[in-house]
């Protein structure tokens, strides 16, 4: 039977009564039945809890301004499934993606996996046929027992700790630690792009032989005015380098930091052009990302306190003395409450609205939250739709009275997917 892209992802969904179910078993086996190899690839995996598709963007277009050949996988998507497997520059085509899908399902027999497993495994036997000089990888969700950590890393990265996810990884940041720290490997690189990291994540590397590099250990970053930085860090062999006036993007200084360390490893000896060159084309949509209106609007995907504070201080730097116009919706299991209070430091006009999906939250809880906290201006909105249309004709509003003003999309995937599409 063939199946069209769409038809293959609704046939994913019925192949497992759960979204998620970790663990590592199911998916190895029909890894090995679909003998999967990347031996000509080096592997780089990215895990953490924000930050990792800004991390694998970097590193993807450090390495292809170099001459190398990459594939990526990472998850979730915006708009299409294809964004989250791209090979090189470009994404993977509809028929690439059906052909590896309908190898995936000859090789599974009746082995249940999960949306994101079946994925995974498609996106790897792709890249099996590609044989890539690099595979940058995104871990899903944990480390240890996510479908990605099968394949073993010549390098690999964790972004951050943050509480996400509790009710799968824990509900403290070293037990989380823990988790992330599963896809280190004994003598390879471990690269932690956080200062005050747990002491999980560390004592593991440590205690299994990793090769650990923790920033502001064995590499920095420092931004200096006019949005350059200095990075140094260590060569192969462990030798002092700094690179002066590097170009700033709107991706976290850490991230970039922990980029540049893997990069100095992966190939030593690049050259500070293609440093330069990648650092500066590296752009993922629903991340600080800006449309023009007219005025400003700003499309990012932060969903849980780590990432709505880091929004929060780009906003303040960028948008100091305009009106925030902000439209939001989060899905029920992520810390709301948290996050409603992070963002009401930019005094907003808030637009909530509700996720209509199976783990989505509904408007009315997010409005009498902000009711309780006396925050302002709220108003809601069945959906993300109606959310939007309302803000965006207010800034039309505020536009023709020549006040400064912008107006913020962000607490999931789903909310920017939303506005996408009617932009």
């Amino acid at each position: 039977m063939t199946r069209t892209l769409d038809e293959w992802l609704q046939y994913l969904e019925q192949c497992h009564p759960s979204n998620i179910e970790l663990g590592l078993d199911r998916v190895s086996a029909v890894a090995a039945r679909l003998d999967i190899s990347l031996s000509n690839s080096r592997i780089i995996t990215v895990g953490g809890t924000n930050g990792k598709g800004s991390t694998v963007t970097m590193l993807c277009a450090i390495l292809e301004a170099a001459g190398y050949s990459t594939c990526s996988y990472t998850s979730p998507h915006l708009l299409t499934y294809n964004e989250r497997v791209r090979l090189g520059e470009r994404l993977a085509t509809d028929e690439e993606l059906c052909d590896s899908f309908a190898a995936v399902e000859g090789a599974r027999d009746d082995t249940p996996l999960t949306y994101f497993e079946f994925g995974t495994l498609a996106a790897f036997q792709l890249f099996a046929k590609k044989q890539p000089d690099f595979a940058v990888l995104e871990i899903g969700l944990g480390g240890r027992l996510d479908a990605v950590n099968i394949i073993d890393p010549d390098i690999a990265i964790v972004t951050n700790i943050a509480l996400d996810h509790v009710d799968w990884l824990g509900d403290t940041r070293e037990a989380i630690g823990k988790e992330k720290a599963g896809i280190f490997r004994k003598g390879v690189p471990a690269i932690v792009g956080e200062r005050e990291t747990p002491h999980s994540l560390t004592d593991h590397a440590t205690t299994i032989g990793s090769n650990l590099y923790q920033n502001g250990v064995a590499f920095s970053a420092v931004s200096k005015t006019g949005g350059s930085w200095t990075w140094q860090g260590k060569d192969v062999q462990g030798n002092e380098i700094t690179f002066e006036s590097l170009p700033g993007n709107d991706f976290p200084l850490d991230n970039c930091a922990a980029v540049l360390q893997a990069v100095m490893l992966a190939v030593p000896g690049i050259g500070r052009k293609a440093l330069e060159a990648g650092l500066v084309s590296a752009v993922l949509p629903g991340r600080f990302q800006l449309v023009e209106r007219g005025y400003p609007l700003i499309l990012d995907v932060a969903h849980n306190p780590h990432a709505a504070r880091r929004l929060v201080q780009q906003m303040q730097a960028s948008f100091q003395g305009h009106r925030i116009l902000l439209v939001f919706a989060m899905l029920a299991d992520k810390n709301y409450r948290e996050v409603l209070e992070i963002f009401s430091d930019l005094d907003p006009f808030w637009y909530v609205a509700g996720i209509h999906e199976e783990r989505g939250l509904e408007a009315k809880i997010l409005y009498n939250c902000l009711s309780e906290s006396d925050v302002g201006k709220a108003s809601e909105f069945n959906t993300i739709r109606e959310a939007y249309l309302a803000a965006e004709k207010e800034a039309e509003s505020l536009k023709e009275s020549g006040k400064p003003l912008a107006l913020l999309v962000t607490g999931s995937f789903f909310t920017v997917t939303a506005v996408m599409e009617l932009l």
